[in-house]
């Protein structure tokens, strides 16, 4: 099951629209071209149209595994006493003093360019459950960071 947003339900509801619609009969008209010219089983331009053709069939097909498994979140029934999926949590580093701000969400959501973390990181497991001033240890590739919760917010 994934937990989700309204918006990034929407998104994928929006992309998936985009594929049927455009992406697919492009990749049709791209396999029929590819045919006019000529004998099949010597045609790479055939074989690599076919081939995106099933790349985007499987794309289509996970996102829509991923939309019919999934559980909107109703932000309004959301608490900010503790870290959860949708709390945006922000933290210092205790050892260097750095600050860090990111929202935990979905794995389907994550962008950490808008600072969205997938709620299966390391750093969104560690802090999950932990209230305001707790200080969690989070194993990292690099080794183990202490955190300390400044604040929880909801998105």
């Amino acid at each position: 099951m994934a937990y989700m947003t309204q918006e990034g339900y929407d998104k994928i509801v929006a992309q998936i629209r985009h594929m049927e619609r455009i992406d697919r009969p492009a990749a049709s008209a791209a396999i029929a071209e590819a045919r006019d010219k000529g004998d099949l089983s010597e045609n790479s331009e055939y074989d690599a149209a076919k081939e995106a053709q099933a790349m985007l069939e499987m794309k289509i097909n996970q996102l829509k595994e991923t939309i019919a498994h999934a559980k909107i979140i109703d932000t309004s029934k959301l608490s900010n006493d503790t870290v959860q999926i949708l709390s945006t949590v922000e933290m210092k580093n205790v050892k260097n003093g750095m600050t860090m701000k990111y929202t935990i969400v979905s794995e389907s959501e994550a962008n950490l360019r808008e600072g969205k973390i997938s709620s299966r990181t390391p750093i969104a497991q560690g802090l999950l459950g932990h209230k305001v001033g707790d200080t969690v240890e989070v194993k990292i590739p690099q080794g183990t960071i202490q955190l300390e919760i400044m604040s929880i917010s909801i998105a």
